[in-house]
């Protein structure tokens, strides 16, 4: 029996600075899913709110970059327990933007909190494992240490809402860098709704800003960006014509640019357990080992000399 009580339908915003604002356009559009059925009405993002989500994530920099790797680490497994608390939703969620059963949308949930909890311990680690002291001829040491590049632009995947989103922004963020997000433009719930996470979980505000909205009209302005470091092409990916316009506006202030290569689908990899989740999108299997070249792509390397002082006769002069 009914209790008479009509539904509180979600209003989902962007997430930038920080806080959750409309878009300044005043638009929206409709996202369904995958067979029609309307979802949701989301923000469809202007040049004006990427230009804003640049201004905070510049903002930002300074105090994320300069935080311990350590704390880095913990407050990005912080934001793997907020999402395991937040599970049934983004199990709905995922299920409802990819079109999968709840099962398979469970499985890949459930891998977006684990490639947390992977990039959150890789954050006092990459350095030692791409940093350390050179050989040098000479009384001097010479020591090499990666810095972040600073504000990357992060177009998402189209198809793997939740997973693939996570794969790309979290190794940006985790290694000091700032981050503007184009969420998928077809699915970007999942991306919306774990702004929400975001700001529950200890991430100083501007950190990771997201916007929804088609991908092209915002990639363009974040492309040519001055104050934009890099940009991650991934979302981008299956428009060939599209990758190459934003390469080369990003070539104008040399911004760090990562545009993934396309890999073809091994056959005994798709025989495995179908159980597991799946997130293909131009050849790329998610929910495979990520490595450390997503952690790598985004980092400068600063070298450093230092005089020893002067060698006395046995080789040390301390």
């Amino acid at each position: 029996m009914s209790d008479g009580r009509l539904s509180v339908f979600k209003t989902y915003k962007l997430y930038v600075g920080g806080k959750f604002p409309r878009s300044e356009s005043g638009r929206v559009y409709e996202v369904t899913d995958p067979k029609g059925k309307w979802l949701a009405n989301v923000p469809q993002s202007s040049r004006k709110d990427a230009r804003d989500a640049v201004v905070a994530a510049r903002k930002a920099f300074g105090g994320w970059s300069g935080a311990t790797a350590y704390n880095r680490g913990q407050i990005l497994y912080r934001i793997a327990e907020m999402l395991e608390g937040r599970r049934e939703q983004f199990v709905r969620e995922v299920a409802d933007a990819e079109g999968l059963s709840k099962s398979k949308a469970a499985a890949v949930v459930d891998a977006a909190i684990d490639r947390w909890v992977w990039y959150a311990g890789w954050t006092d680690k990459i350095g030692q494992v791409v940093g350390g002291a050179n050989p040098v001829a000479g009384p001097f040491f010479n020591l090499s240490t990666p810095e972040p590049t600073g504000v990357v632009a992060v177009l998402a995947p189209q198809e793997s809402s939740l997973l693939g989103l996570v794969s790309v922004l979290a190794p940006v963020i985790a290694t000091g860098n700032t981050a503007v997000v184009v969420a998928s433009a077809d699915a970007p719930l999942p991306a919306l709704s774990l702004g929400e996470v975001l700001a529950t979980s200890d991430l100083p505000g501007g950190v990771v800003n997201i916007l929804s909205g088609r991908t092209a009209e915002l990639a363009a302005p974040l492309a040519s960006h001055q104050d934009v470091n890099g940009i991650d092409l991934t979302g981008a990916a299956g428009d060939a014509e599209l990758a190459k316009e934003l390469e080369a506006a990003a070539a104008e202030n040399l911004k760090r640019v990562l545009r993934p290569s396309v890999s073809r689908h091994r056959p005994e990899k798709e025989a495995k357990d179908a159980a597991r989740p799946q997130a293909v999108e131009d050849g790329a299997d998610w929910s495979a080992d990520p490595g450390t070249h997503r952690l790598t792509a985004f980092l400068e390397t600063k070298t450093v000399w230092h005089p020893t002082g002067a060698l006395g006769a046995s080789g040390s002069s301390y």
